[in-house]
């Protein structure tokens, strides 16, 4: 699955115990009813939010992941997260050569 948004903010990079890395990314999609999205990346993945910046427009590709957990008084819960592996900056200039290439 992928998304394409703009990037409203970069979060910091978080550890945990274990040396479990995360970083999260706040998108606002590109769609006729934009949502505004928490994606993470988690261990190497982290990495590839260095190169970006607000407002940069870009593609992400993603995994949908779910989770079970039970509370300490026995409730089961459930949440859903959203986890990015791949990012592609989108340029005025890719889109514009995607034109230029047809045969005719």
């Amino acid at each position: 699955m992928e998304i394409i948004g703009t990037v409203k903010k970069i979060f910091d990079l978080q550890v945990y115990k274990n040396k479990f890395k995360k970083r999260e990314l706040l998108i606002k999609t590109a769609e006729q009813y934009p949502q505004i999205l928490i994606i993470e990346f988690i261990l190497d993945k982290t990495k590839l939010l260095n190169s970006l910046k607000k407002d940069d427009k870009i593609k992400i590709f993603i995994n949908l992941k779910g989770k079970k957990w039970t509370t300490k008084t026995g409730e089961t819960r459930f949440f859903n997260s959203i986890q990015g592996w791949k990012i592609a900056h989108i340029t005025e200039n890719k889109t514009q050569h995607e034109f230029d290439s047809f045969p005719f």
